[in-house]
C-alpha cells in the first residue's frame, strides 16, 4: 500500500481475560483492541492536538477484520512484571463529509496478526443524529489520510 499519510501507534496490554480456551485472544477481544486504540487516537490524541469534540458523539457504521494469524498469551515473551503486548497502528483509508474510515494492523511481535476497518459516523448526541466532520477534526484526521 503506498500512503502519504502518518500512523498512529498504540502499544495495548494483554489481559488474562482477553484469551479464549485455546489460550488465544478471543475474536471478539481484537474489536475491544481496536477500540482501546482508537479512543487513545480519537479522544486522548484529538484533546492533545486542541480537538475535544469527537467526545461529543461518534458512532460506529460498520467493522471489518481479518484475523491472519492467532496471537497467543505466551507468558514467556514478557517478565512477570509486565503483561505481554501487541502494537495497533491507525490511519484513515477515507475521509467525507459526515464519515471516515479508520484502518487498522495488529501486530503481535513483528508479526502482522490481523487487519481491520471501521467506519465511523460523526453523532450530536443531544440531538440524536449524524452530523458532519468539523473542520478541526478534519484538520486532526488529514495528516494521517492514506493515499494510493
Amino acid at each position: 500500500m503506498t500512503s502519504s499519510g502518518q500512523r498512529y501507534v498504540y502499544h495495548c496490554a494483554l489481559r488474562w481475560s482477553d484469551l479464549d480456551a485455546y489460550g488465544h485472544l478471543n475474536n471478539a477481544r481484537f474489536l475491544t483492541l481496536y477500540e482501546e486504540a482508537r479512543v487513545a487516537f480519537m479522544f486522548a490524541g484529538g484533546k492533545a492536538w486542541g480537538v475535544g469534540s469527537f467526545a461529543d458523539g461518534v458512532v460506529i457504521a460498520r467493522h471489518e477484520v481479518d484475523y491472519l494469524r492467532p496471537v497467543d498469551y505466551a507468558m514467556g515473551r514478557d517478565t512477570a512484571e509486565r503483561a505481554p503486548t501487541v502494537r495497533i497502528e491507525m490511519w484513515i483509508e477515507d475521509m467525507r463529509a459526515s464519515r471516515f474510515t479508520v484502518g487498522y494492523e495488529l501486530f503481535d511481535g513483528p508479526v502482522l496478526a490481523s487487519r481491520a476497518r471501521s467506519v465511523l459516523v460523526p453523532f450530536d448526541l443531544r440531538e440524536q443524529r449524524p452530523r458532519r466532520l468539523a473542520d478541526p477534526e478534519r484538520d486532526y484526521l488529514r495528516p494521517y489520510l492514506r493515499t494510493e
